[in-house]
């Protein structure tokens, strides 16, 4: 099955109803000029209250090492993922490191096999000035041609109305949803829209080849 990510976590009843609708993993954002950024104080009770087997991934964006393990080890996420320009050898680590990449064009795949401590690599669109959450797809040919270096985690402009065509068309180990689940207000959950994408994913990884 592909794994499901709900980014952009800033409250615990968008996180109870993520968890109830069925996701795999939970993002919460740890970079303060983002929308979505949530306190290591929250990010640690919300954490406390989910089920054991869910998976809590903690953003970072050019973090200070000492400063990033600190929030780590302080809220309880299970994976890192680094958003900004992190070089190779700020991934070794004990813990998972997905490494998010913004992709324009197929060249922008060339720093990955730099990349070997990773587990994944997380696919976003390219928005200058923009760190993510942009609501904008990309050519997802390029994922197909990614997949050739490590697991892919395909996000960017991802909603309940392209998700079918996009795991059938990429084939990715996950999938990551922010703005495409949201309400009117960032960082805010839209219910319905999160069990819509949800049950979407599901249904289009059932139908990929075994």
């Amino acid at each position: 099955m592909v794994r499901v990510k709900i980014c952009g976590i800033t409250n615990v009843e968008d996180a109870l109803s993520a968890i109830d609708c069925g996701a795999d993993a939970l993002g919460f954002v740890f970079y303060p000029k983002s929308p979505r950024s949530v306190a290591p104080d929250i990010a640690r009770k919300i954490i406390s209250s989910l089920p054991p087997y869910v998976t809590n991934v903690g953003v970072f964006v050019d973090k200070e090492k000492k400063d990033l393990e600190e929030i780590v080890s302080y809220t309880g996420v299970d994976v890192i993922q680094l958003h900004g320009s992190e070089p190779p050898e700020y991934c070794s680590t004990n813990r998972k490191i997905v490494k998010a990449i913004r992709v324009k064009e197929l060249s922008d795949l060339a720093p990955l096999g730099r990349y070997k401590a990773v587990s994944a690599f997380l696919l976003d669109t390219y928005a200058p000035g923009e760190i993510g959450g942009t609501g904008r797809i990309f050519n997802w040919e390029i994922a197909i041609e990614a997949k050739k270096l490590g697991r892919v985690i395909l996000a960017g402009g991802l909603t309940p109305e392209n998700i079918e065509e996009a795991i059938r068309f990429v084939q990715p180990y996950g999938v990551d949803v922010a703005s495409g689940v949201e309400g009117r207000e960032k960082g805010k959950k839209d219910h319905r829209k999160l069990r819509s994408f949800i049950e979407k994913a599901r249904n289009a990884s059932l139908m990929l080849p075994s």
